[in-house]
C-alpha cells in the first residue's frame, strides 16, 4: 500500500513536531510498513484514510490520540538483552567497579535508561547489578528507564517476555536465575522489575525532575534527530550528569562537535563519555 507525497510529507511533519525524529526523503516505505498494521486497528482502508483522519480536527482529543499512536508506530524498538556486548562488558569491569568505588560514603547511586523500549536494557542492568556487586543490596538505587511509546513501556513494566525475545542475547544461565517461565512466557524476576521505574519521557519535551546522574543509557536514540535537536538533549544531560558519571551513546553515535563539555574516555573496545575536568 502506497503513500502519496503529500501524504508522506503530512506525516513525516507530524513525527518531527512530536519527536524530532526527522523521516528523510527516500523513507516513505518506512511509513508504509510502519503505519499499514495500523489501518485494521483504527478500522480504515488506506493509509490516505489515516493520514485524512489526522488532518480533520487538529485539535480534538481524538485527532491526538491518532497521532500519538502514529508517532509511536514510527518509533524504532530494535532492542534486545546485552545488546552489542562491549557497552555491558565495560559496564561489568569498569564504569560501575569505579561509580562503586567513588560513591561508596554515600552509597547512592541513580541510573536513566533514556531509550528503553520493550525494558531488555534495564533489565540487563539489573541483572549485572544482581550478579555481580551483591554489596549494592544495602545501597539506594534510582533506576529510571523511560521511551516515547507508551505501548512498549507497558510491555517493559510487565517484565514478560516470548521465547525469541529470551533467546536474543540472554545467556542460558542468567534466564534460569532471573525467570520463571509460564506457558509460553518468562516472566523476570519481581525483585529486578521492581528496580526500575518506567516512565514515558519524550527526550523533545520537559524532562520530570531527576536526581543527579551517575549513569546515562541513551543508545541509538540520537542517530534520529538532527543537529540542533542533538545538541539540546545532550546539554539537558551534562547538566544532570554528577562528577565522574558516565554517559553511553549507541556505536554510531557521539557527542563530538555537539557538546564539548563531555570528553570521550576509552575502554578497551568500547567508548563512552565522562564531564571534562575543568583546570
Amino acid at each position: 500500500m502506497s503513500i502519496s507525497a503529500l501524504d508522506f510529507d503530512y506525516v513525516r511533519n507530524v513525527v518531527r513536531q512530536s519527536s524530532a525524529i526527522v523521516l528523510e526523503d527516500g523513507k516513505e516505505y518506512l511509513v508504509e510498513a510502519r503505519l499499514t498494521p495500523m489501518l485494521r486497528r483504527e478500522s480504515l482502508q488506506t493509509l490516505d484514510q489515516l493520514v485524512s483522519r489526522l488532518r480533520a480536527q487538529p485539535g480534538s482529543s481524538s485527532t491526538q490520540g491518532l497521532k500519538q499512536r502514529v508517532v509511536e508506530a514510527m518509533t524504532t524498538n530494535e532492542t534486545s538483552f546485552f545488546r552489542d556486548i562491549h557497552p555491558f562488558e565495560a559496564l561489568r569491569k569498569t564504569i560501575l567497579p569505579d561509580l562503586i568505588a567513588k560513591r561508596r560514603d554515600e552509597k547512592r547511586l541513580a541510573i536513566w535508561c533514556g531509550a528503553s523500549s520493550t525494558g531488555q536494557e534495564p533489565y540487563t542492568i539489573a541483572m549485572l547489578l544482581r550478579e555481580n556487586f551483591p554489596e549494592l543490596a544495602n545501597w539506594t538505587i534510582s533506576f529510571l528507564a523511560s521511551d516515547l511509546s507508551t505501548e512498549v513501556l507497558t510491555r517493559a513494566r510487565s517484565g514478560v517476555f516470548n521465547q525469541l525475545e529470551v533467546n536474543r542475547g540472554l545467556p542460558a544461565r542468567m534466564l534460569v536465575k532471573y525467570f520463571t517461565q509460564k506457558g509460553t512466557e518468562f516472566h523476570i524476576r519481581e525483585d529486578l522489575r521492581q528496580m526500575i521505574d518506567f516512565r514515558c519521557i519524550n527526550l523533545v519535551e520537559p524532562w520530570p525532575a531527576m536526581p543527579g546522574l551517575d549513569l546515562v543509557m541513551m543508545r541509538n536514540v540520537m542517530i534520529y534527530f538532527d543537529t540542533p535537536t542533538k545538541k539540546n538533549i545532550l546539554q539537558r544531560v551534562r547538566r544532570l550528569m554528577r562528577p565522574n558519571g558516565y554517559l553511553v551513546l549507541g556505536g554510531a553515535e557521539t557527542t563530538i562537535n555537539l557538546e564539548d563539555t563531555l570528553q570521550l574516555v576509552r575502554l578497551d573496545k568500547f567508548t563512552c563519555y565522562q564531564l571534562r575536568s575543568i583546570s
